[in-house]
């Protein structure tokens, strides 16, 4: 074909529609996250969860985001009856050491009917019943406890879970036990603490609703950001927390040596 019978460069659409595709993205990932997004067919199939082993917010924050997440399809769907699909948890045995195994009586009431537990011997075991719950149709959604960093959970083990958890439509919330950042194929990774509750209406010595402060270092649709999130057993709401600036007037440290610590001296 010669050149001159090419048509002219001006006929294809190439450079617009990846303008639009490039200004449609940065338009949702400007709105961040909140809680909700599963009707607006922006969920994450596949997320962890890191949070210490010498509390339960880990697990609380995955069980609320799923429930969210749960409230967030059946409000987008005309449901005929009752959602009665089983939420299938499974924790490793360094995990239930760690936190304790679910307490059936202590959880909301549209849980306590439809949870199965699995309790796994060793890592492999439970990516095994992970992968497993991933692809059954009756199961709503999975969460799985996982105690530090162990050798069976890597790259390509992690990325056989997204894959599973999109193929088959079945979210997933892995939570992480005392675990370093390693490396993941989840689609939202986030970090968590206890956060102090906000005082009851009626009865300031009751027990408040379950808060944490929760920051998300790591998301495919979303910008990074820092939330304090609350659970009230109906609605999920989050506050974003503004980022503060840096100061860069202060002196740094001396050779280094504390701030390399993390404030600690290293003199000792």
């Amino acid at each position: 074909m010669s050149r001159s019978a090419m048509p002219p460069t001006s006929s294809y659409p190439t450079a617009p529609v990846a303008a639009a595709d490039v200004a449609a993205l940065s338009a949702v990932r400007s709105k961040g996250w909140k809680p909700g997004l599963a009707a607006q067919g922006r969920f994450a199939r596949h997320s962890e969860v890191f949070s210490s082993g010498r509390d339960a917010v880990g697990s609380a924050l995955a069980l609320s985001l799923a429930l969210d997440e749960l409230r967030s399809q059946a409000a987008g769907e005309v449901a005929e009856a009752e959602d009665r699909r089983a939420i299938l948890w499974v924790q490793d045995r360094a995990a239930a050491r760690l936190g304790g195994r679910p307490y059936r009586p202590g959880l909301p009431q549209a849980v306590q009917h439809r949870l199965v537990h699995v309790l796994a011997e060793k890592p492999q075991d439970l990516l095994f019943a992970l992968e497993e719950g991933l692809r059954c149709r009756e199961v709503a959604c999975v969460i799985g406890e996982l105690a530090g960093n162990p050798k069976a959970l890597d790259f390509t083990a992690s990325r056989r879970l997204s894959l599973t958890a999109e193929k088959h439509g079945v979210p997933l919330w892995l939570v992480r036990l005392d675990a370093a950042r390693d490396l993941s194929s989840a689609r939202m990774r986030w970090e968590v603490r206890p956060a102090p509750s906000r005082p009851p209406q009626w009865n300031t010595q009751a027990p408040g609703a379950p808060r944490w402060q929760a920051e998300l270092f790591r998301a495919r649709s979303h910008p990074p950001g820092k939330w304090t999130i609350s659970d009230d057993g109906d609605v999920l709401t989050a506050d974003r927390l503004a980022s503060r600036p840096v100061d860069r007037s202060a002196a740094p440290h001396p050779v280094g040596l504390a701030f390399a610590a993390g404030g600690r001296s290293l003199a000792g």
